[in-house]
C-alpha cells in the first residue's frame, strides 16, 4: 500500500502545477490497475502518467523534472529512467517513421544501445563516428533490449575525443532450467512505435487495445555457476521448438486457452542443454545463435538448482 502511495505522490508532484488533481485521485487510479487488473506497479504508473499527460495536453518530456544521473550503457536495465551518457555513434539506420529524425546504435566501453531521436525534438544531427555527451535522455525497453530516447529536453554536446566501444556479446552453455511468465503466445500493443506486452488486454501506455499476437520465450539457462535470463524472439522460438506463430494461435484457439502454448514449449525445452550466443542488454541475453548440446556427464548440480528455482 505504501509503495502505491509513494508513486501517487510522485505523479501528483509532476502534475500539480498543470491540472487539478489530488494525491488521493492518483492513488485510486493506481490501486484500480494494481489491485483489480493485476498490472505491475511500474506499468500502472506509466499508464496513469499517460492519462494525466493527455488530460493536461503535455508531452512526457514536459514533466521530466530536469534531473538525470550519469550512467554507463551496460548498466541501463530499467525503462523510464532519465540519464546522462557519453557515447560514440557506431551506426545510423534509416528511420521507418516520419516522427523519427534519427535512429541508430550508440556505444561506450560497457556495451551498445539503440537510440531514437524524435523529429519534433528539433535537436542537432548526430554523425557516425562522433562522440557525444547526451544529457537528459530517457530509457525504454522492448523484449529485454534497452534503448534511449532523445527528446526536446536533451542536451547534445559533441566531444573532441574518441572512446573504445566494448563487446557486449555473451556465449553461455547450460541447461534450460525454467521458463518465466510472459513466455509463449503473447499480445503486443499495435500502436505505432509501441510494442509493449499487454496485461489483461491493456497496454501500460495506451490502455485497452486489440493486441497483435507474438511468440517468445523468456528462459533461464544455468551453466552450473550462474543462471542467465535469455530471451528468444519469434524466429528464435520457432527455430528452437518447431512451433510457428500461426501454429501457436491454432493451438490456443483449439484449446480456448493461450497457456497451452507455453506448456507445450516448456515440455520441449526444459532440461535440454543449449549453447546460446547473443548480445547482452541489462540482465538479459538475446538469443541470436542457439545450438542444442548433448547432456553433460554430471547434470545433477544443474538439476538440483532447477528444482530450487
Amino acid at each position: 500500500m505504501s509503495d502505491v502511495r509513494d508513486h501517487a505522490e510522485d505523479v501528483h508532484e509532476q502534475f500539480s502545477d498543470h491540472i487539478d488533481v489530488t494525491v488521493d485521485d492518483v492513488a485510486e487510479r493506481l490501486h484500480t490497475l494494481v489491485d483489480e487488473y493485476k498490472v505491475p506497479i511500474d506499468e500502472a504508473r506509466r499508464s496513469v502518467t499517460n492519462h494525466y499527460l493527455e488530460q493536461a495536453g503535455l508531452e512526457r518530456e514536459d514533466i521530466a523534472g530536469g534531473t538525470s544521473d550519469d550512467a554507463d550503457i551496460g548498466d541501463i536495465d530499467e525503462p523510464e529512467q532519465w540519464v546522462d551518457i557519453t557515447a560514440k555513434v557506431i551506426e545510423l539506420w534509416e528511420p521507418r517513421s516520419d516522427s523519427v529524425a534519427q535512429v541508430g546504435l550508440l556505444g561506450d566501453p560497457t556495451g551498445t544501445i539503440k537510440f531514437t531521436k524524435w523529429a519534433k525534438s528539433d535537436l542537432p544531427a548526430l554523425e557516425e563516428g562522433g562522440v557525444y555527451e547526451l544529457r537528459n535522455v530517457v530509457t525504454d525497453e522492448y523484449q529485454g533490449r534497452y534503448s534511449v530516447k532523445l527528446n526536446k529536453t536533451t542536451v547534445i554536446e559533441e566531444l573532441d575525443d574518441d572512446i573504445e566501444v566494448g563487446d557486449d556479446t555473451s556465449e553461455i552453455e547450460g541447461a534450460m532450467v525454467a521458463m518465466q511468465s510472459g513466455s509463449g503466445l503473447i499480445k503486443r500493443c499495435p500502436e505505432e512505435d509501441c510494442t509493449r506486452v499487454l496485461q489483461n488486454g491493456r497496454c501500460s501506455e495506451h490502455g485497452e487495445v486489440d493486441g497483435e499476437f507474438d511468440l517468445r520465450i523468456k528462459g533461464v539457462v544455468d551453466d552450473g555457476i550462474d543462471a542467465h535470463e535469455v530471451i528468444f524472439d519469434e524466429a528464435a522460438t520457432e527455430n528452437l521448438t518447431g512451433i510457428s506463430l500461426d501454429e501457436a494461435q491454432e493451438m490456443a484457439m483449439d484449446a480456448l486457452d493461450t497457456t497451452v502454448v507455453a506448456d507445450e514449449i516448456a515440455d520441449a525445452i526444459i532440461g535440454t542443454y543449449y549453447r546460446v550466443e547473443g548480445p547482452t542488454f541489462g540482465r538479459y541475453v538475446l538469443a541470436d545463435d542457439v545450438e542444442a548440446l548433448a547432456e553433460p556427464a554430471d547434470p545433477e548440480p544443474l538439476l538440483i538448482r532447477a528444482r530450487s528455482m
